[in-house]
């Protein structure tokens, strides 16, 4: 016999699931939990809740499936059981999988459908496709040289829609449950989470180039070849003009929303002009962070800014 608590199942496992949402968050990422723990309390373990699977799928096409021994084809199974059961949650509003269950809960809530997980979960299988052994070559390994998959121009924005740019539009469709807009402010809306969640993800491929290089042999902001000088000034002039973009919208964000939005887009800008300063070689050995003093103070400068438009 089990011993039962006096809260509602459903209650009790939501909760439980959200608990698990949470601390993929303070195991992955120091600079995304700091953000959030400035939204609002009805937006907080939603965006949690997106960001837990979102990490989790990352994480099985980025070295967990693989490390674990499985063939190419049993890596991609395995996405494509935690992406149908994804799907099956958004119906169903359950999951057995406690952060699918905690994501379905929000997606349901704010409206998350198709539209936006498909292209996700899309772009988590390409990064399964294979290296064109033809193709340049990466690290060096015993033997020679590993095959680096590249990404021209199409593939990359393919890519970064599905991996971050959906992800943004799905944080906007939380930030505005239960608020009306218009369609043009949505539609402005719509373009600065799309160009915040673009310029996020071209700053990781920057900051994480010697990962991708030499353990994932991927190439996301070239073709193949070995990021050049002229091709970095160029990533860390789109990366600008898309931080740019979506900083003018966030004024019309809810005011809950705006301190998060803020530090989040302050911290990637510190990052962005660290890349900026780092000689193409020194980004191929290792990671560029913003240091937790930066990092304190960006967000108490994000929190007086909200101060300031609170009194007027």
């Amino acid at each position: 016999m089990t011993l039962r608590s006096s809260t509602p199942t459903d209650e009790l496992y939501t909760r439980t699931a959200e608990d698990a949402a949470r601390a993929v968050i303070a195991s992955y990422s120091t600079s995304f939990g700091l953000a959030v723990r400035l939204l609002g309390v009805r937006n907080r373990h939603h965006i949690r809740n997106i960001y837990a699977l979102v990490r989790i799928a990352d994480e099985i096409v980025d070295g967990l499936a693989s490390e674990a021994g499985l063939a190419a084809a049993e890596q991609r199974e395995m996405l494509g059981g935690f992406a149908s059961a994804t799907r099956a949650a958004l119906s169903s509003g359950i999951s057995d999988n406690l952060v699918v269950h905690a994501f379905a809960r929000t997606a349901r809530a704010a409206g998350i459908g198709a539209e936006l997980i498909d292209p996700f979960f899309a772009s988590m299988d390409a990064d399964l496709d294979p290296a064109d052994p033809g193709g340049p070559s990466g690290p060096e390994v015993e033997g020679g040289t590993s095959p680096v998959r590249g990404f021209d121009s199409q593939a990359h924005d393919e890519y970064v829609y599905g991996s971050a740019e959906v992800v943004g539009l799905m944080c906007l469709k939380v930030f505005l449950i239960d608020l009306d807009r218009t369609p043009a402010e949505v539609a402005r809306l719509e373009h600065g989470a799309r160009q915040l969640g673009a310029a996020f993800q071209n700053v990781n491929f920057l900051r994480d180039l010697a990962d991708d290089d030499q353990r994932l042999g991927r190439s996301y902001l070239t073709p193949g070849h070995r990021l050049t000088e002229a091709e970095k000034a160029e990533w860390v002039d789109t990366i600008r003009q898309q931080l740019a973009a979506a900083q003018v919208a966030i004024t019309e964000l809810p005011k809950d929303a705006r301190t998060a939005v803020r530090c989040a887009c302050a911290l990637f800008t510190a990052l962005t002009d660290r890349i900026a300063a780092t000689p193409v070689a020194g980004l191929y050995r290792q990671r560029v962070r913003v240091p937790n003093a930066v990092k304190a103070r960006l967000t108490a400068h994000a929190l007086m800014t909200a101060a300031r438009e609170g009194r007027s």
